[in-house]
């Protein structure tokens, strides 16, 4: 089988059995194309059943040395990304359709210093949320938008596709369809469930979308469905705010999970629950911020162990631990990062 059949059959077999959503079909298609663009190149007459580790070594020395339109090169985690999407694609072939390949754990991983996250501290966000002017209606919505991120862990791709008469605003929660058609309930805050009603009742319209813009033509059609702003909308609006808020993170809505998470491990949630509360398939997902929680242990540790007066004086407390850079993630069943 020639590889351009192999990833076509992969991509379609992403889409079909095991319904991931377009954004994961198209990174995955990102990565096996720029090998399929390769193999062109160097290897135009090899199969499935003829790649071997020494084609494997070639491309991922072309991976190393390859230069983006930018002039930059590909980050390691990067490079990464087309060995897992190429695994992927190795196992589907093997398991599900019977074919002899290269075993798709003989292609190494190159090793990583562990993944951290960025996260906000509880200052951070009480700033982030005092921002939005909540005397105009889009600042109600926005208020409404950060409170929720806030409280419910949501990926930024539900948030945008709730709609008004999902929110229950007395029993404080609702039920959404997540990431691989799972459906899961989440919970809102006293604060969100008030901004949201705030929010609602100083709209107009009868428009479906819990979230929608409010400048430009209005939407005619049926139920206001061009009226629901996008993930990109609200990636921006959180960008805006913290910007406004002066925070030191440059924040997203997926930083606001991050808080979400890390905020309930540090209060001593179990990390069941978290990973029932964010949507992961996986323990092994949600086990990143056990990372976090960990640091900070060792920084209460650091500042409140053997702090008891000796001298007669209080002695000055060292501030939070520096939370390092965030790497792109990688959800537990889809590569889903921007792609270089």
């Amino acid at each position: 089988m020639r590889f351009q059949q192999a990833v076509d059959h992969f991509l379609q077999h992403l889409e079909v059995e095991k319904d991931y959503s377009p954004l994961t079909v198209r990174v995955y298609a990102h990565y096996l194309n720029r090998f399929l663009g390769w193999l062109d190149e160097n290897a135009p007459d090899i199969e499935v059943q003829d790649l071997d580790l020494e084609v494997l070594r070639n491309f991922r020395l072309h991976l190393a040395r390859y230069v983006t339109p930018s002039g930059q090169r590909l980050k390691k985690t990067t490079q990464t990304y087309h060995l897992i999407a190429l695994r992927a694609v190795l196992r589907y072939l093997s398991v599900l359709r019977g074919l002899e390949t290269l075993a798709p754990d003989r292609i190494e991983l190159a090793k990583s210093g562990g993944r951290s996250i960025k996260f906000l501290q509880t200052e951070e966000v009480d700033r982030l949320l005092a921002v939005p002017d909540t005397n105009k209606i889009a600042g109600l919505r926005d208020r409404a938008i950060l409170e929720s991120l806030f409280s419910t862990g949501l990926r930024v791709s539900e948030l945008t596709q709730l709609n008004r008469d999902q929110i229950d605003l007395d029993r404080r929660e609702l039920g959404i369809i997540g990431k691989g058609k799972k459906p899961r309930v989440v919970f809102l805050s006293d604060g969100a469930a008030e901004w949201i009603g705030r929010y609602l009742k100083a709209r107009e319209d009868y428009y479906k979308p819990l979230f929608i813009r409010h400048k430009g033509s209005g939407d005619i059609s049926k139920g206001g469905e061009n009226m629901r702003l996008t993930p990109r909308s609200i990636q921006m609006i959180v960008d805006k705010y913290a910007r406004l808020a002066r925070l030191q993170v440059k924040a997203s809505p997926h930083t606001l999970r991050h808080s979400f998470a890390t905020d309930l491990l540090i209060a001593g949630a179990d990390i069941r629950s978290v990973q029932e509360m964010l949507g992961h398939e996986s323990i092994t997902t949600t086990q990143v911020y056990t990372h976090v929680t960990d640091s900070h242990l060792k920084e209460v540790h650091r500042t409140f162990h053997g702090r008891r007066k000796t001298t007669g004086h209080r002695e000055e407390q060292d501030g939070p631990a520096e939370i390092m850079d965030d790497l792109e993630e990688t959800e537990e069943d889809g590569l889903t990062e921007r792609p270089d």
